[in-house]
Parts: C-alpha cells; sequence; structure tokens
C-alpha cells in the first residue's frame, strides 16, 4: 500500500527491527510501521511541532526556523532529530488527524515525542505516518531525491528514490 498522505492503518503499527532489503533501496529501521510516498522536504534544523507547525495547515509557523512557511502536508519529513516540548506529540497528531501532517518522517537520530505522535494517531484515528531512522551515510542522497517511497515493516524499512 503508497499513500501519498496519511491513510488508515491497515494492520497493526509499531515494531523496530533492522531492515533486511536488497537491491536499489535504502535500508533504514522502523520505530513506526507504515508505508508512504511523496515529496520531500528536508529540514535545516529541528521542529518542535509544539508552537512550531500550524496543525491545521501542516505550515512551520515557528519564526526562528529556516523553512518558516513551509508546508509538511503529505510530504516525507526529513529531520534529523526533534526538537522541543513533549506536546509536540499531539500536535503531530492533530495535523494527522486533519489531514496536516507528513506522509512520513525520516530522522538521524531516535526521538520519542515523534514516534508517540505518529503512534497516537495510529492508535486513535487509524491514520499512518511512518517514522524510520536512516543512516547518516544514505542522508544526503535520500534529500537530494525529489520524490521518495517506502515500506516500514517490523523486519526494518525500505526507501526508494521516486513513487
Amino acid at each position: 500500500m503508497t499513500v501519498s498522505h496519511a491513510s488508515r492503518l491497515p494492520t497493526s503499527f509499531g515494531g523496530e527491527g533492522t531492515a533486511i532489503v536488497r537491491g536499489d533501496a535504502f535500508e533504514a529501521v522502523t520505530l513506526v510501521a507504515g508505508a508512504a510516498s511523496g515529496r520531500v522536504l528536508r529540514l535545516d534544523e529541528p521542529l518542535s511541532f509544539w508552537g512550531g507547525l500550524d496543525s491545521a495547515t501542516g505550515t512551520i509557523l515557528d519564526r526562528l526556523h529556516p523553512q518558516r512557511g513551509a508546508s509538511v502536508a503529505a510530504r516525507i519529513l526529513m529531520m534529523a532529530s526533534g526538537r522541543g516540548s513533549s506536546s509536540g506529540s499531539a500536535t503531530l497528531a492533530e495535523a494527522l488527524r486533519l489531514g496536516r501532517g507528513p506522509a512520513a518522517i525520516l530522522m538521524l537520530e531516535r526521538d520519542a515525542i515523534v514516534v508517540v505522535g505518529a503512534m497516537v494517531a495510529a492508535e486513535l484515528y487509524g491514520l499512518v505516518c511512518p517514522v524510520v531512522l536512516v543512516q547518516e551515510q544514505d542522508w544526503e542522497a535520500l534529500a537530494a531525491g525529489d520524490r521518495l517511497t517506502l515500506e516500514a515493516g517490523p523486519d526494518g524499512a525500505a526507501i526508494r528514490a521516486g513513487f
């Protein structure tokens, strides 16, 4: 199942493991399972969803953020790490509920706030926003792509350029 925005959860979510995918896919660790595709939005700095994202529009509000005004809606959001308040989980879940959240989130560092937000959206609303950890050596190559498709399951994630 490939989607361009948050979709209904087909089965269980969660899970974590090491990717066993070969071929033209980048391997990643699944933090929240699901499948998604979309245009890439790479953030230059971490984003606090609480106070930094308008959940009704998906627009970055933080007046000091380099991507202020950009929309995360239906995008493959690349942010190296999270930043900020535990309330950010609720903001992310609400953005997903309203159809204004990211299609997926790629990170270099684990962030419990981001993971909890995606898991809450899955549990309460049946909406999928996969969250994966990518390898640092793959970050620039992934960011260079205009569009990415990812499938994240309990045994790992595979990320491919294009749809």
